[in-house]
């Protein structure tokens, strides 16, 4: 299916509240209104909810219990709590995708995320927007099954969702991959260009220009959450460790395989997430 044709498939995209993409469109806005974004969430009682489950989480460690979606924003932070809404939505926009598994997708989706959110915090970056993108980097195979399920499902035999040759795969069939598709819909949502440059980059962050650092970061989260998912072996990480793209970022293996925490313990009160 041609890329624009793809985009005009309606039941392929995800529906995002209003509320959402309110939230979304503040990235842009320095000047935006916290108190204002806070009164809407509070009335949105689903996504309040939500909200109030994960921030009084163990992930979070609050010494009190959040009961408002104000006090959320004055223990966790705004920036936290737009994070929180942002993955909430995306998490939500899908009901269902004919022989796609969400629930898997999502628990490799959030696992990536959390491992960005701490390698960020390694390299001193923006350790929300890692988790962020982490969350939305696969995010255009869900567009792709929804939108053309029959074809995917025999590029599914190929390489599965989960295998590292998906990328090319899906280029060499049909000219772009679900990186493309992502970024493209970050960029409609109205995500800051930086959202996009890392979805669009990350499969293969060397191979751009200018290496974009966030690119790199997802890379190696993907790479770290996909080898959890088929319960590689310790020799196995070490084998496929992507050491080209951490040397680039001043990491190293140690860091990645030994250093960093359990995904498990990494991720660890944020199920309901993605429940």
């Amino acid at each position: 299916m041609n890329f624009d044709v793809l985009f005009l498939q309606q039941h392929a995209l995800p529906t995002i509240p209003k509320i959402v993409q309110e939230v979304i469109e503040s990235f842009n806005n320095d000047r935006v209104s916290v108190e204002e974004i806070s009164q809407k969430l509070a009335a949105d009682q689903v996504l309040s909810a939500k909200i109030l489950r994960l921030a009084n989480s163990s992930y979070y460690h609050v010494s009190r219990s959040i009961g408002t979606v104000d006090d959320a924003v004055l223990m966790l932070g705004f920036m936290t709590v737009r994070t929180l809404v942002v993955s909430t939505g995306l998490t939500g926009g899908f009901k269902s995708v004919p022989g796609f598994d969400l629930k898997k997708f999502w628990r490799y989706s959030l696992h990536t995320a959390v491992i960005a959110k701490w390698l960020a915090k390694q390299k001193k970056s923006n350790s929300d927007f890692a988790f962020t993108v982490g969350m939305m980097h696969g995010i255009g195979q869900l567009v792709m099954h929804a939108a053309m399920p029959e074809k995917m499902l025999e590029i599914d035999k190929i390489a599965g969702p989960l295998d590292a040759r998906r990328f090319d795969v899906e280029a060499n069939t049909f000219g772009y991959n679900f990186a493309d598709v992502g970024a493209e819909l970050a960029v409609r949502w109205k995500f800051p260009i930086e959202f996009a440059t890392a979805i669009r980059a990350f499969p293969h962050p060397l191979e751009q220009e200018k290496v974009d650092a966030m690119a790199g970061i997802i890379h190696i989260a993907a790479w770290r959450a996909r080898a959890f998912e088929r319960n590689l072996s310790p020799d196995e990480l070490q084998a496929t460790f992507p050491a080209d793209v951490a040397a680039k970022l001043g990491l190293t293996a140690e860091t990645v395989l030994t250093t960093m925490p359990g995904i498990d313990e990494l991720g660890e009160g944020l199920e309901s997430l993605i429940s």
